[in-house]
């Protein structure tokens, strides 16, 4: 897997806030590549979060499913397996750290972590924005840890 830069990320997120119709596309087009990945986002488990959240998850997950999309084609389907044994090896790391504080949790992540890029992205999309938090300090684990899911998934050799 090629390596999908801020630029590149930088380049789908101007595209989704000059026109909802990319963004419409984009989903739509994630939807037909990779439906079993898409209803993951949609699953039980994450009932917990707000409507809100849902949204800017689906957003993270298109913007990310695009970026890798652009760098490096269309991949064959995820299956419902590849997803849980992605998701709890993120989990079981994650349950490994031993500092408190959000950003120190995910530093692990990125050691030897093939597409750095995506995984700053997330983490700076779900930093503290105290003024205006879309993502609740509650949900903001488990939203990374899903949206690392993704990548991985998605950019598994």
């Amino acid at each position: 897997m090629q390596f999908v830069s801020e630029e590149v990320l930088d380049n789908i997120v101007e595209r989704f806030d000059d026109s909802e119709s990319a963004y419409e596309k984009a989903v739509e087009q994630f939807e037909q590549s990779q439906p079993i990945l898409l209803s993951y986002l949609f699953s039980e488990d994450f009932e917990v979060f707000t409507s809100d959240e849902k949204e800017f998850m689906l957003l993270l997950a298109t913007i990310i499913f695009s970026a890798n999309q652009e760098v490096n084609g269309l991949r064959s389907q995820i299956d419902e397996k590849a997803i849980a044994d992605a998701e709890e090896a993120n989990w079981a790391k994650l349950e490994g750290a031993n500092v408190s504080r959000f950003h120190e949790r995910l530093d692990m992540f990125f050691d030897d972590y093939g597409q750095e890029d995506l995984l700053a992205f997330i983490e700076d999309a779900l930093a503290d924005d105290e003024e205006d938090p879309i993502v609740t300090k509650e949900a903001r684990e488990a939203m990374f840890v899903t949206l690392k899911t993704v990548i991985d998934c998605l950019t598994k050799e």
